[in-house]
């Protein structure tokens, strides 16, 4: 990973879980950091959490006129959407407003930040997908086509965007604060059986897909890619 002194690093929902590791990892290389999410609470948690400067500043990336405001004034050299949209069912029994409101969340948040934001010259634009894009499970239609389309988008994008790179991080199962609804013994069995079944023998942390993403922004040479932090999730029997 390439030291970031002197860059501007955007990152969306950088509050909790990938997004926050991921504004600790860019802070810890030196970027100014500024980080956006829904509420004012947690975004002031996250600055006094990450420190270095850190700025923070309320933004709900589903309003597109908001988003255009917000990126109008100042360029960034990376920036980083991390907003997540966690709703889980079947296709047939799922209520339509959480799915709409679920696609609301992440697809068109990172829609609406690809084409509003200003990036340098040399700068990279990354989007965090999940891998259900290609190893859906069972009630997984709407996560499994939210993080597809993504993938798609991250493609097209590093056409459209050139030569500022465009991809994509493609986390497993990890320990964030997005299962922190479940049961605490029910999220321990969870973990045990991905443990079991993942070649690296470990669920993910945060920090794993935070190093993937800082990889990606200092690596000149990689565009339109997807790059999955699974465990082995794709491949594991």
């Amino acid at each position: 990973m390439k030291d970031q002194a002197g860059r501007h690093v955007l990152v969306a929902g950088g509050t909790s879980g990938v997004g926050l590791a991921t504004a600790k990892a860019f802070a810890a290389l030196g970027a100014e950091v500024t980080v956006v999410s829904r509420g004012k609470e947690r975004v002031d948690a996250a600055v006094a959490e990450i420190g270095g400067g850190c700025r923070g500043r309320v933004l709900d990336l589903r309003d597109a006129d908001a988003v255009e405001e917000f990126c109008a004034p100042a360029a960034f050299d990376h920036a980083v959407c991390a907003t997540a949209g966690a709703a889980r069912g079947r296709a047939d029994s799922l209520p339509l407003a959480e799915a709409r409101a679920a696609m609301d969340s992440k697809f068109w948040s990172a829609y609406h930040l690809a084409r509003s934001v200003r990036l340098r010259p040399g700068g990279s634009l990354t989007l965090v997908t999940g891998h259900l894009s290609v190893r859906p499970g069972p009630a997984s239609a709407l996560q499994s086509a939210v993080n597809g389309a993504l993938e798609s988008l991250v493609r097209a994008l590093a056409l459209e965007l050139a030569p500022v790179r465009v991809n994509a991080v493609s986390p497993g199962l990890l320990r964030t604060p997005l299962w922190d609804s479940l049961p605490a013994r029910e999220r321990a069995r969870m973990y045990t059986a991905a443990e079991e079944r993942l070649p690296v023998g470990r669920v993910g942390e945060a920090s794993d897909v935070a190093d993937a993403i800082a990889f990606l922004a200092g690596n000149g040479y990689t565009t339109g890619a997807t790059l999955f932090v699974d465990g082995g999730g794709v491949v594991a029997r």
